[in-house]
């Protein structure tokens, strides 16, 4: 029975060492092959146990791993429903201002039908304010050559459309939504590859063709500001709209709009950088009467997340800006308070799920779903922070954070999927 019990024991420790050996091989391989600056760490949720630390506390760029934070933000601070906007009626005015919402007209994600119709039968005058927006457009740290693509938007009040002009191109036509933007347009000359570029101080769009006669799709950014605002809203809802830079009131009075978590669902699936930013700003408000993200930022590191082993540098909603840097533990201890304050049934779904949703759905295949989490790349970096349910049904946390790599993301993408998998099928 001796022999029996030390037989087993030894077979125990045996099989629980295979993993560990591989993944100090591996993460050792993959920074040199890689040039690469790898962290990763694994925690069993239930025995509230680290069972492997690599880099576990060195600081890395997180990218799109930022709305982490961002998700457990509006968790802690918002309702069920999304603020739409904030309004008072004086006299025969209706005067409102934006909360942040970024779903009202957002590529028909949403369905808008309460705030289009609150502002369309409205039988006062609609004055619009923004004198609650106390933030720049873009965030700091953001690359400024970015501001022409569609993960740039910029941060506004009161988005319309996504703060996004969509453009559909072949070589001689365009058609353009919200059509108020048509007139914002010109054809260039033909480009080997078909794009359209924005001035960088104005609205005014080139659209280039190409020599193929296929359809030219792109969504770009437009410079957001309170006039244009009025303008999109009158031509929108068929009715004017004035600008009216009001102070804003802590009595007014609040109109909601959609699920959170048709919001949380959109940014943790498809990494959505415009929803994390505005959600971060949404936040703001509910602390004070300013949308400024620094605000709800500092509020969750002094309130909430002021036990983390390491504190965040953390800076924007979304992760475009290089200033963030997070530790890979933290990122682990973050998960594990969003574990504990949404029930399993809500938080998986929301998320971005191997195999099967979002941007992971080409990566991570098995035969029962067990990857659940966040993405996050910027050039030359990519991360991936999660729940992992291996074979036997155990519940891990983890944070897989890779910085500086000359490789190409599939490559690492590719030995990340090789390194979940043998734990997915070991512990």
């Amino acid at each position: 029975m001796r022999i029996l019990c030390v037989f087993v024991f030894v077979c125990f420790c045996a099989c629980s060492a295979v993993p560990k050996k591989f993944l100090d091989r591996s993460l050792q391989e993959t920074e040199t092959n890689f040039k690469d600056h790898s962290g990763f760490v694994l925690y069993d949720i239930a025995e509230k146990k680290t069972l492997y630390d690599y880099n576990g506390g060195k600081y890395f760029t997180p990218g799109s791993n930022t709305t982490i934070f961002t998700f457990y933000t509006s968790l802690t601070l918002l309702r069920d429903s999304v603020p739409a906007l904030r309004y008072l009626i004086n006299n025969d005015s209706l005067i409102f201002w934006g909360t942040g919402d970024p779903s009202f007209l957002y590529k028909e994600i949403f369905d808008n039908s309460r705030v289009f119709s609150f502002l369309k039968s409205s039988p006062y005058s609609l004055f619009y304010s923004d004198a609650n927006f106390h933030t720049t457009h873009f965030g700091s740290g953001w690359a400024w050559d970015d501001y022409n693509d569609y993960y740039s938007v910029e941060r506004s009040a009161f988005p319309i459309y996504g703060n996004l002009v969509s453009i559909e191109g072949t070589r001689n036509k365009i058609i353009v939504q919200p059509p108020y933007f048509r007139s914002y347009f010109k054809i260039g000359s033909i480009e080997r590859k078909a794009k359209t570029i924005r001035r960088q101080e104005n609205n005014e769009f080139i659209y280039h063709p190409d020599f193929s006669r296929k359809q030219f799709k792109a969504d770009v950014p437009y410079r957001v500001d309170a006039e244009l605002t009025t303008h999109l809203l009158s031509d929108t809802l068929k009715k004017m709209v004035r600008h009216a830079q009001r102070p804003f009131p802590k009595t007014a009075s609040i109109l909601y709009s959609v699920p959170m978590d048709s919001l949380n669902k959109v940014m943790m699936q498809e990494s959505d950088n415009f929803i994390a930013e505005q959600l971060l700003l949404m936040c703001s408000q509910v602390i004070s009467d300013s949308l400024k993200p620094e605000i709800a930022i500092e509020h969750m590191k002094k309130i909430y997340l002021q036990d983390l082993s390491d504190e965040p540098m953390w800076v924007d909603g979304s992760g475009l800006s290089r200033y963030n840097l997070f530790t890979p533990r933290s990122i682990v201890q973050l998960w594990e308070k969003v574990y504990q304050r949404v029930p399993r049934e809500r938080l998986l779904p929301l998320l971005a799920t191997g195999g099967k949703s979002g941007t992971i759905k080409n990566w991570y295949n098995a035969e029962s779903p067990y990857i659940f989490g966040k993405t996050g790349s910027l050039s030359n970096n990519h991360c991936l922070s999660g729940y992992l349910v291996t074979r036997k049904g155990k519940t891990l946390i983890f944070s897989f954070m890779n910085n500086n790599f000359t490789a190409s993301v599939n490559e690492i993408r590719t030995n990340m999927e090789k390194i979940l998998k043998l734990i997915y099928e070991k512990y």
